[in-house]
């Protein structure tokens, strides 16, 4: 008896944690385009105090694309999408490095390298939304 009473009434199902619309490689490009954005301000600038609250802003803006895009990695992306992009695991592992070295590095280089790596899980995600 309180087993049907606590049964539940309707049944969903999605492929990530919550029905679409919550996740978006979006997210990890705009931390990562202001990490490369410092990294440009910061080749222009010799000021000692400037190039300190540069690096503070450009390792948490790296540390918050990493998190994006290590969401999407565990949250959003399962099985069948690992199976037809079976580069996937790789890419977002490049990708991770990428932005662990543009966090640790003055370079404007660094940060575009990262940014080409998340255009492409960007074209992989937004291909498995269409399926």
């Amino acid at each position: 008896m309180l087993s049907r009473l606590f049964a539940p009434k309707v049944k969903v199902s999605a492929h990530c944690d919550l029905p679409c619309g919550v996740y978006d490689p979006a997210q990890a490009r705009i931390e990562a385009e202001s990490v490369k954005a410092v990294q440009d301000k910061m080749a222009a600038n010799d000021d000692p105090h400037f190039q300190a609250r540069a690096i503070v802003i450009k390792e948490q803006r790296a540390e918050l694309a990493k998190h994006h895009v290590s969401v999407l990695w565990s949250d959003y992306f399962k099985p069948p999408h690992f199976e037809k992009y079976p580069e996937l695991h790789q890419l977002v592992n490049d990708t991770l490095k990428a932005l662990s070295a543009a966090k640790a590095s003055t370079d404007p280089a660094t940060g575009q390298k990262a940014l080409d790596y998340i255009a492409q899980i960007d074209k992989i995600f937004w291909e498995t939304k269409k399926a």
